[in-house]
């Protein structure tokens, strides 16, 4: 069996099997135009991909994959020097565009969704890279991480048990096609799966509502809107799955959610790294603020500063680690990187700071970086901190970050979107109620918005940068 299981006739076909942003191909279609871009590519050492949200996109994607060229997605709006760095970094000589327009920095393969290809191609080997996705790049130049297609093909079968997904299902979501969860998960899972897929363009409120699907793919940013549009919403009770990823969902959004859908939503949790390793269940117990569970073969666990595993109790707090066939095979040309990344054991480590169950429950406090706070001697999660400030009825959003100080070492301060009259001292008073006394915010700024990256990541060293 292919990686794309879709395109291999097992599961039928029609007209609007791939719809983006309006427009429809067939997966016969689609195979068509990806075998012509396989036949331009066949050989080269990477293609990029300029990831806009188009057809074209996803033909130019498939079409390397095809070719068991690994695919590099650009995204489209990346300026000059990180255009540059990723295309000059990966290799990749060759950048896939839409028929008719010019690249100015790469050898341009244009991308016909009319053109049609009869060459056949085998299957690459499981270990051959798929893709090489570059992260954001927070501590300095993006790094790629390489992606075996071994990898893509467990992940992906992972979450069809874990969710249910089938070929019966459409698949809706608006998402960025050059991250995991638009591209990984919203094409390739649909194209593994058999499933229809619609691509909406804008992930609106309104392109969610009239798709009609039965799987949805959103991130907290877009869930957040879908609640405040309740006609919308409503529409998406005849769903039968609502996923939620890429950043913690908050409390509020989910609970609004199952109030107004009759869903409560799916939150899995992964990385460029790992893909998608953990997940609550389609036949299982959904926690606001919880992950969930392992997937299949992906094994956890938490470790302290002093590199002993800490205690699944549902209290201590540790460094999250996995080990599973979904991990990348390394990052590109960064040895470096890569002895910082892993352990001598074999775990990767993923930087995130989580807690776990006795029941095996995961929840994630955030990024080790700056979401574990040291202050006064104690260790905060800034995520436990975020969750009990967002269960006060007039805040919208927050986001804790731990500031320098010269008393306790940090002090934890919440930036805060409120919805209504609040002030700070009673938010700090309402945490102090609900948390231990320690883990109240020192000071709370009441702000319009919090700075994000397109899947909607709060961008938490822009706060820190404000003191």
């Amino acid at each position: 069996m292919g990686l794309l299981t879709a395109l291999e006739g097992g599961h039928g076909d029609r007209g609007d099997a791939v719809v983006v942003d309006g427009r429809s191909m067939s997966w016969e279609e689609l195979l068509g135009a990806a075998g012509a871009v396989a036949e331009r590519v066949a050989g080269a050492s990477a293609l990029a991909v300029l990831a806009r949200p188009t057809a074209e996109t996803v033909a130019a994607v498939v079409g390397g994959l095809l070719a068991g060229v690994p695919v590099v997605p650009l995204p489209p709006d990346s300026g000059p020097k990180e255009r540059s760095h990723i295309l000059r970094d990966s290799g990749a000589e060759l950048l896939a565009v839409p028929a008719g327009e010019r690249a100015e920095d790469a050898e341009a393969v244009p991308v016909d969704l009319g053109a049609r290809s009869g060459a056949t191609f085998a299957e690459p080997a499981p270990d051959r890279p798929a893709f090489v996705l570059y992260t954001s790049g927070t501590t300095g130049a993006p790094k790629g991480a390489v992606i075996p297609r071994s990898a893509v093909a467990a992940g992906l079968d992972g979450l069809a048990a874990a969710w249910r997904w089938t070929a019966d299902d459409t698949l809706v979501h608006g998402l960025p096609l050059f991250h995991v969860h638009g591209l990984v998960l919203g094409v390739l899972g649909a194209l593994r799966t058999g499933s229809r897929l619609v691509h909406t363009g804008r992930p609106t409120p309104g392109a969610y509502a009239g798709a009609r699907g039965s799987l949805y793919f959103g991130v907290p940013t877009v869930w957040s809107r879908v609640t405040a549009d309740d006609t919308s919403a409503r529409a998406l009770s005849g769903a039968r799955l609502l996923v939620s990823g890429s950043a913690p969902l908050p409390v509020t959004v989910f609970r609004r959610l199952a109030e107004l859908t009759g869903h409560e939503p799916v939150e899995r949790y992964g990385m460029t790294e790992s893909l998608i390793t953990v997940s609550t269940r389609a036949d299982g117990e959904r926690r606001p603020g919880s992950v969930g569970l392992p997937l299949d073969d992906v094994r956890t666990r938490l470790v302290g500063e002093d590199g002993t595993e800490v205690p699944a109790d549902g209290e201590s707090v540790g460094e999250l680690q996995v080990a599973g066939p979904t991990l990348f095979a390394g990052y590109l040309n960064r040895p470096d990187a890569d002895a910082e990344a892993w352990t001598a054991d074999g775990w990767f480590r993923t930087g995130d700071v989580a807690v776990i169950g006795p029941d095996g429950f995961h929840r994630i406090v955030g990024r080790a970086s700056v979401d574990l706070i040291k202050s006064g001697g104690y260790r905060i999660g800034a995520g436990e901190v975020e969750a009990a400030l967002r269960d006060h009825p007039e805040v919208s959003d927050a986001a804790v970050v731990g500031v320098p100080d010269d008393d306790l070492g940090q002090a934890v301060v919440a930036y805060v979107i409120p919805d209504g009259p609040v002030t700070g001292e009673r938010l700090t008073a309402f945490v102090a109620e609900r948390l231990s006394v320690h883990k109240r915010p020192r000071r709370v700024v009441l702000v319009d918005e919090l700075p994000r990256n397109a899947m909607g990541k709060v961008l938490k060293k822009e706060l820190l940068d404000r003191g």
